[in-house]
């Protein structure tokens, strides 16, 4: 029986690749990618429509924004939080600032257009329903005059 290793591919492979104790002249191997924020995403077909299902804990529907641009639908989420503590003087005595984005873009089809496209965001899960085919828009014969 043949071992293959399991591997996380939502993450960045040349990561991995340089966090290897070769490149780091370290014994262990650095472990910082895993940390890094990473859109999960689960895609099915249903009903001629692709369902995308993309994770972003933590994030607000207001930190999320869709971009489709050349049949390219591009999902960036950013956060910003901050936090405080004073004692009863007034003095500060605990302050946190917290930022984490994240941006993964997938192809579409050039006949996409954002009308074609519904979105919702709720518990953390952004979902989306892309038309598989979308309708080509017949373009219609434009003449130049000729002067």
């Amino acid at each position: 029986m043949m071992l293959i290793p399991r591997r996380n591919y939502g993450l960045n492979l040349f990561d991995e690749f340089f966090n290897d104790p070769f490149f780091t002249g370290s014994t262990e191997k650095n472990s910082d990618s895993r940390k890094l924020p990473v859109m999960r995403t689960d895609i099915t077909e249903k009903d001629g429509n692709y369902i995308m299902e993309i994770e972003l804990p933590g994030f607000k529907k207001e930190d999320i924004k869709a971009e489709l641009k050349d049949g390219y639908l591009t999902i960036s989420a950013e956060h910003d939080a901050s936090s405080e503590s004073k004692d009863d003087k007034g003095t500060v005595i605990h302050r946190e600032r917290y930022t984490s984005s994240c941006k993964r873009t997938f192809f579409v089809g050039e006949h996409t257009r954002q009308e074609d496209i519904k979105a919702g965001f709720e518990n953390g899960i952004l979902k989306l329903q892309v038309p598989k085919d979308a309708p080509k828009v017949e373009e219609t014969p434009k003449y130049i005059d000729i002067l």
